[in-house]
């Protein structure tokens, strides 16, 4: 598993390599054991979709900076392989790409077993998930994390990738959702 590190600065972001430069994130990434915090994102149609719409499935928010980046894509591509073996278990894909470049990549490449979110105007995902860069030369992106939450909205497993161009876990990330 990736290593993350609190920044002894301001208490509150996490540290993590983007393009050989330190960056930070905008605040705390949330912990396991704590509810997942409800939030909107927009999809292909530009309709609002909260989380707690896929409430009573297993969750996998891979969140990454954009997927006009190769370990971007390649992450899409992968959970949309591999998550589909998953019962009762939907992906989410959140980057502050549009929609519709969401939706053109997805469609191009032939991915229908996860779903695109983009978080371009989710203010209470930027806020509560504490994973926008905040500096560095992605400022304004998302930093690459995997969170997977259980039926019942809580937080069950975490990463922060330390390194951007690092590819997440998959194993754990999957591991940890067909646990429960």
């Amino acid at each position: 598993m990736c290593v993350t590190t609190v920044n002894d600065n301001a208490g509150k972001e996490e540290t993590v390599i983007c393009r050989g430069q330190e960056a930070h994130t905008s605040g705390p990434m949330v912990k396991v054991g704590q509810q997942a915090p409800d939030f909107r994102a927009t999809n292909a149609d530009l309709q609002d979709v909260s989380l707690s719409s896929f409430k009573g499935k297993r969750i996998i928010l891979n969140i990454f900076p954009s997927l006009d980046t190769p370990t971007c894509a390649l992450s899409v591509r992968q959970f949309n392989a591999r998550a589909s073996e998953l019962e009762n278990t939907v992906v989410l894909c959140l980057s502050m790409d549009l929609p519709f470049a969401q939706s053109r990549f997805c469609s191009t490449e032939g991915l229908n077993n996860v779903v695109p979110l983009s978080v371009f105007r989710s203010h209470d995902f930027l806020k509560e998930y504490g994973l926008q860069l905040a500096d560095g030369p992605l400022r304004g992106l998302m930093a690459r994390a995997v969170i997977v939450i259980d039926e019942t909205g809580k937080v069950r497993y975490t990463q922060l990738v330390s390194n951007i161009s690092n590819e997440p876990d998959y194993d754990a990330a999957l591991q940890a959702a067909n646990a429960l």
